[in-house]
């Protein structure tokens, strides 16, 4: 006689979580170097060995980035790479000088650099609740913004000479090399404008005031976002 077939308790249906890096904490260390490779860089180009600080920060916050981006097989081996050529480029001309075009090392930079904004992205709006990986990422998503932006600013430079105009009292150097395409990318990304650098073609006022509108609005959605996840936690989880 044959038995009615065993029924099974239903599971309920899981929400699959869009996993972060692959180590744990990967997001909060690249956080981390982002932050040594910002407030070290002013300070470089006074050091002897300032060129070979510059690349291993360059080289550790692009590691970093990587671990934070390669939770699944197909981002990671895009991300290596992208990586790689940047990375050769970079330690081939600090060791021969000019030995690759520093316009093809900027646009492989800023070719990386958009693919891990663009993954951290994913991330932060994928995820179903708010912790501190999320905040971290967050964070880390902004500065990479501004790093983005400064490797495009000296790229256009590069091409065409004379993008941007300075002011005559202004101290240090009158180019878009060193700290000071990091220094205007933060002030337009964050809508400061001091006006001691001013860009002079149409095309790095079209850069401008994109990296302008990214700032705000990049701070208004993620604010939303959060916002929208914290309040759509049950009401034991807020208490507890």
């Amino acid at each position: 006689m044959s038995q009615p077939p065993t029924s099974h308790p239903a599971h309920p249906a899981r929400t699959r979580q869009f996993r972060p890096g692959i180590l744990r904490f990967s997001v909060a260390q690249l956080l981390g170097a982002l932050v040594l490779m910002l407030v070290s860089y002013p300070f470089l180009e006074e050091f002897k060995y300032g060129q070979l600080l510059e690349g291993f920060f360059m080289t550790l916050t692009f590691t970093m980035a990587i671990m934070a981006v390669g939770h699944r097989r197909r981002p990671f081996i895009i991300a290596i790479f992208l990586m790689v050529p940047t990375l050769v480029a970079r330690w081939l001309n600090h060791f021969f000088p000019n030995a690759v075009p520093k316009s093809i090392f900027l646009a492989a930079t800023v070719f990386c650099l958009g693919f891990m904004v663009y993954q951290l992205l994913r991330y932060i709006l994928r995820e179903p609740k708010v912790n501190s990986e999320v905040l971290c990422g967050a964070v880390a998503t902004y500065l990479m913004l501004g790093w983005l932006w400064a490797f495009g600013y000296m790229l256009v430079d590069r091409l065409v000479p004379g993008s941007f105009t300075y002011a005559a009292n202004m101290t240090g150097g009158h180019s878009m090399t060193g700290f000071m395409p990091i220094y205007y990318s933060f002030c337009t990304l964050c809508t400061v404008g001091y006006g001691d650098v001013v860009p002079a073609t149409n095309l790095v006022r079209m850069l401008a005031v994109m990296e302008s509108i990214t700032g705000v609005f990049f701070g208004t959605i993620l604010i939303a976002r959060l916002v929208a996840l914290y309040s759509s936690r049950p009401s034991s989880t807020v208490e507890n």
